[in-house]
């Protein structure tokens, strides 16, 4: 295992500014911006199950397409609790005195997840896509408000899940066919079309 560099040297005069802003702010602001760290990932399995009912209808790739948004997500969590099991940095409120709008959170993907149902949702419905990496931004900014993860996590977790996502859903793209004829072959195969 690796031991990373001191996260606080990097960004941690920002990480400071953003958590003492979050103290400073309206509860309600506190509280919308809490809930959404907390809960918002369950949106975009929201906008995946939105984008497969769509997708069914146009064809058997495009259904496999959007099957593939929730496989990928899960591959995009692997790569990047692998990634912070070799890379080992302490969370900020572990290293840095501050007080946070959460409690020493548990490790988390959030940001990773995000970004990868954001990218592969892209490849689905672009209008799907862009409102998800909206939502996308929020979370990661979310993340560093409650005082979860240093600016320099959020953005790593973007780009692992955001690269993962792009590999696995081009792979796809260029053989959609094969994996087409695999689903239609099994019990998924109802998943396949809109009848």
């Amino acid at each position: 295992m690796i031991m990373a560099f001191d996260g606080s040297s990097i960004d941690g005069s920002a990480y400071l500014d953003v958590v003492r802003v979050a103290r400073h702010a309206p509860g309600w602001l506190d509280g919308a911006v809490s809930f959404w760290s907390t809960y918002g990932l369950a949106v975009f399995a929201v906008f995946a199950g939105i984008g497969w009912w769509f997708a069914r209808r146009a064809g058997g790739a495009a259904a496999v397409t959007a099957l593939a948004v929730p496989v990928v997500v899960v591959v995009a969590y692997g790569v990047d609790a692998v990634v912070k099991v070799a890379v080992r940095e302490d969370r900020p409120c572990q290293s840095l005195r501050v007080r946070t709008l959460e409690a020493c959170p548990a490790p988390g993907n959030h940001a990773a997840i995000a970004a990868a149902a954001a990218v592969a949702l892209f490849f689905v419905s672009r209008r799907l896509g862009a409102v998800a990496v909206v939502a996308t931004l929020a979370m990661a900014v979310s993340r560093v408000w409650v005082g979860a993860h240093y600016p320099h996590d959020v953005v790593a977790g973007v780009l692992v899940g955001g690269l993962v996502a792009l590999l696995s859903m081009s792979m796809l793209r260029r053989w959609p066919q094969p994996v087409v004829r695999w689903v239609g072959s099994s019990r998924l195969r109802p998943l396949l079309t809109a009848s």
